[in-house]
């Protein structure tokens, strides 16, 4: 199974990049299944169901959020009928949605997602180490999901390789999101399990994190809001994790960066290159 993560949508370039260029990756790369954060999606801050319409329509099969799950209040409301979308598994119990889903993909197979959020230099919410234990053990690789996918939205690399190393064997892949910033430390774990520490975002990243840079650097500066952050407006990049699953453990086999766009070195996993049925989107 060929899985596509994309890192954090940043406001309307991380849109536009990501509506733009997604159908043509799914072709060009034989895609099975395509799994996007998208909690910054809104101008930064959240996700509405218009913009979650639209990343399904483009070729997502699964959203993922995070610290600014609930930023947009409609999402309190259609979150629950929107069985794609999911927020971290371990927001206390009764927060609405769900923190986990189970994915068809295109070659059949069923997918458990899971979404957490870290508790180093974040707001504390359960371990999210008990959490995605409890639930990989009520579904387990191969015999509950024919592969399993976690989201570790989190700041301090530290437990992101942590989480790794936790579920190695257990999960097909674990990757990290919510900084924003690519690593390049995606490989395959001793057990079998794919991992990076952060997919970066798709936005415009000639900025602060996908913000207009004058008021981080204000704030940074003069310790004194100004105005809101506001997404940056020049073009943006596609980041994300490529990964090859063995269909027959449901680990990975292969694991890349896949970056499109201005201001990064571009990445295509050489290992979908062999195989794509078409030219990549650049």
């Amino acid at each position: 199974m060929r899985l596509l993560f994309l890192g954090d949508i940043v406001g309307r370039p991380g849109r536009t990049v990501v509506c733009d260029a997604l159908p043509g990756l799914i072709a060009a790369c034989a895609l099975d299944l395509v799994i996007i954060n998208g909690e910054n999606a809104a101008g930064g801050f959240g996700i509405t169901e218009a913009i979650l319409g639209d990343l399904l329509d483009a070729g997502a099969d699964c959203i993922t959020l995070g610290n600014h799950a609930f930023d947009q209040k409609e999402t309190l409301v259609y979150i629950e009928r929107q069985e794609r979308l999911i927020r971290p598994l371990n927001f206390p119990k009764g927060t609405p949605g769900r923190g986990a889903t189970l994915v068809k993909a295109k070659n059949g197979a069923d997918v458990l997602v899971i979404n957490a959020m870290g508790r180093v230099f974040m707001t504390e919410l359960d371990c999210p180490f008990r959490a995605i234990d409890s639930e990989i053990t009520a579904c387990k690789l191969k015999s509950g999901a024919d592969a399993i996918f976690i989201d570790f939205h989190a700041e301090a690399t530290s437990e992101k390789q942590a989480l790794g190393y936790f579920v190695d064997g257990r999960v097909s892949a674990v990757v990290g999101t919510h900084t924003h910033t690519p690593t390049s430390d995606y490989r395959v774990l001793p057990g079998g399990t794919g991992y990076m520490s952060d997919a970066g975002m798709c936005g415009d990243y000639n900025s602060v994190l996908g913000m207009d840079m004058d008021e981080p650097i204000n704030r940074f500066l003069t310790k004194i809001p100004r105005q809101r952050f506001e997404p940056a407006t020049g073009p943006g990049s596609l980041s994300g994790f490529a990964v090859d699953i063995d269909d027959a453990t449901g680990l990975a086999s292969q694991v890349a960066a896949l970056r499109q766009g201005p201001h990064l070195p571009p990445a295509m996993p050489e290992f979908w290159l062999k195989t794509k049925v078409a030219s990549p989107v650049t």
